[in-house]
């Protein structure tokens, strides 16, 4: 007598070997013919992309470079840098990160420390921790208690020579 269910074996072993069905591969296509008479159509640059959706770049916390930054994307740095910074995005200095050099960004955030001027930044935000060493000029500015400045301050003011050429160029282009 058995004490469990037993099935047979024989019925699940021809399922388990019955044949494969067999799928035909489809036909490869030949590659396009080019048509060299008809001028290709007009390609977006890489820059008109990246100011659509601005990539941020990294420079890692163990790592140090010396040189110079230019463009149009976000710029996040957690280790060193030595040189100016000039982007159209926003600047992010790390929590123990250092930057000597003068920067202009749209938006700057300091959390480490930062030896050099800021200029035309739109905002300026000094967090806990964060250092800077030298004069800021910015439309505004947020301080949180912990941090330290040594340098002049300049917010809130609208730049008169910059709107004296803006309404210059309103003036002349209507």
């Amino acid at each position: 007598m058995a004490i469990f269910n037993q099935s047979s074996s024989s019925k699940k072993d021809a399922q388990a070997f019955a044949a494969e069905p067999v799928h035909p591969q489809p036909a490869r296509e030949a590659p396009p013919i080019t048509d060299y008479a008809t001028p290709a159509p007009p390609q977006p640059s890489y820059r008109a992309a990246e100011r659509a959706d601005a990539k941020e770049s990294l420079i890692a916390s163990d790592i140090t470079i010396e040189g110079k930054i230019e463009g149009s994307g976000h710029v996040r740095i957690a280790g060193r840098f030595k040189g100016d910074v000039n982007v159209q995005g926003d600047l992010t200095i790390e929590r123990d990160a250092k930057l000597n050099g003068g920067v202009r960004a749209k938006k700057v955030t300091l959390a480490g420390e930062l030896e050099g001027n800021i200029e035309a930044a739109s905002q300026v935000e000094l967090q806990q921790g964060g250092v800077l060493v030298g004069d800021l000029k910015a439309g505004s500015l947020t301080v949180a208690a912990g941090s330290r400045m040594r340098g002049q301050v300049e917010f809130g003011w609208e730049d008169k020579a910059a709107a004296k050429t803006e309404r210059r160029t309103e003036s002349a282009s209507a």
